[in-house]
């Protein structure tokens, strides 16, 4: 079996964004999709449109920040589709402050969904990979994760733990054919960059080799291919999507 056709794949935070374009972009490449997020109406018109295209889908609201419903919710993923095969963590959060300025439950609840989230998924997933004997786990960090950023203590944080996090279990794991790996976008695109201040795009695309942002499409190309059949010896790999900006 080439690519991801027939596999199942969840992915989490999948009602907007790089979650949305992953999901859609493995439906359109033969996947079968759990989309999980917490707005159960924009889920909904997500599996409409891939149905719409001949594909194959499934909502499932989740708050990745409830442990129980992470648990209910796999079950549910395997029970309706018969196994699990892709996972990507893509769900997070920001609470941007100082840190000599940023309140306990702000780390707290960052650190919750951005990190905990993920370990619990895939807690709950590896059974049904460990069982066939194949699985691909695919992490969203980010370029913050990597170097840090003003304001974001918490978020590189997570997000940094996160690559941590993809390593471990690409060594724990590695020998029952399932493979874990990370994708670290930089400056891409969406609904949450559109509202930053024009002179901090402006200065941000500066230091883009590439000379512009990335796109939704651009991270969703990378997850495909580390979801795929292809991939398969790559793993405890964080694959930079970002213009070339940590060149050097």
């Amino acid at each position: 079996m080439a690519g991801v056709e027939g596999r199942v794949a969840l992915v989490t935070g999948a009602s907007q964004g790089i979650g949305r374009g992953c999901a859609l972009l493995l439906a359109e490449s033969g996947a079968k999709l759990a989309l999980c997020a917490r707005n159960q109406e924009k889920l909904d018109q997500l599996a409409a449109e891939i149905k719409g295209r001949g594909g194959e889908a499934e909502a499932f609201p989740l708050d990745v920040a409830n442990e129980e419903a992470i648990k209910s919710t796999v079950k549910a993923v395997v029970a309706r589709f018969g196994k699990l095969d892709i996972l990507v963590n893509n769900a997070g959060i920001t609470r941007d402050q100082l840190v000599m300025r940023m309140k306990r439950a702000d780390w707290d609840d960052v650190i919750a969904t951005n990190l905990t989230a993920p370990f619990l998924l895939v807690q709950a997933a590896i059974g049904s990979m460990l069982k066939q004997r194949w699985g691909r786990i695919i992490n969203i960090t980010s370029i913050f994760g990597q170097i840090g950023q003003v304001g974001q203590a918490n978020y590189s944080s997570s997000k940094a733990g996160l690559i941590g996090l993809t390593m471990a279990v690409a060594r724990e794991v590695g020998s029952r054919n399932i493979t874990a790996n990370a994708v670290a976008p930089g400056f891409i695109e969406t609904a949450m960059t559109e509202g930053l201040p024009a002179e901090l795009k402006e200065n941000m695309l500066k230091s883009i080799p590439l000379g512009h942002a990335g796109s939704e499409l651009d991270v969703a190309q990378a997850v495909k291919f580390l979801a795929s059949e292809e991939a398969g010896y790559i793993t405890g790999h964080v694959l930079n999507v970002n213009g070339g900006i940590l060149m050097g």
